[in-house]
């Protein structure tokens, strides 16, 4: 099975994370910020990933630390459980509403790290349980720079904060099942490497 454990300790979080991308659904979430861990909850169900994450930051501070490092973390255990990545179906892409709201997701696990989201030219509005557009901003880079992900996220229609977050998310989480299904016997690159 396609699957990794990482473990993260810093002076402002410690974060213990496990991913089986060919798992069915579920594992416990707790990072003690309740909005972080409905996004992940969405990520495990639209995603269909085993997912579960023990994560404890400096809140007190502020959610950024907490938020930022999930994502770091969430990107090493993609690629560790990637593997090379042969058979895999490299690209993914998935448009989800939520109600006025519209997000798109393209993504290619290509070993290359690039994000495109500019929230301050989204023009996205408040925030939702403490988390805002920076700050999912800062978990897709974490994501990024960790699996070797490109990203590009479009928000197609909506501003408010909880329905442009939660609709990335699953939007986040949908393109990601689709490029990591096992389709082929070789791995989806020219040049023989991901």
């Amino acid at each position: 099975m396609r699957s990794a454990t990482v473990e993260r300790r810093t002076a402002e979080t410690q974060i213990r994370l496990s991913l089986n991308l060919d798992a069915a659904s579920g594992g416990e979430i707790s990072t003690g910020l309740g909005f972080l861990d409905h996004m992940l909850l969405a990520l495990q169900r639209h995603g269909r990933l085993g997912l579960e994450v023990k994560a404890t930051g400096d809140l007190a501070v502020d959610v950024h630390h907490l938020v930022e490092d999930v994502g770091i973390v969430l990107g090493m255990a993609l690629r560790q459980a990637l593997g090379e990545g042969r058979g895999i179906e490299r690209y993914g892409e998935a448009s989800v509403p939520m109600d006025e709201t519209l997000v798109q997701v393209v993504l290619d696990l290509s070993g290359r790290s690039h994000l495109a989201f500019a929230p301050e030219e989204l023009g996205i509005e408040g925030s939702a349980g403490g988390l805002n557009a920076y700050h999912l901003r800062e978990f897709l880079r974490g994501l990024c720079n960790h699996a070797g992900l490109t990203l590009h996220l479009r928000l197609l229609a909506g501003r408010e904060a909880h329905h442009v977050l939660e609709a990335a998310f699953k939007a986040l989480a949908r393109a990601l099942y689709q490029a990591t299904r096992l389709t082929r016997p070789d791995l989806p690159s020219t040049k023989e490497v991901l």
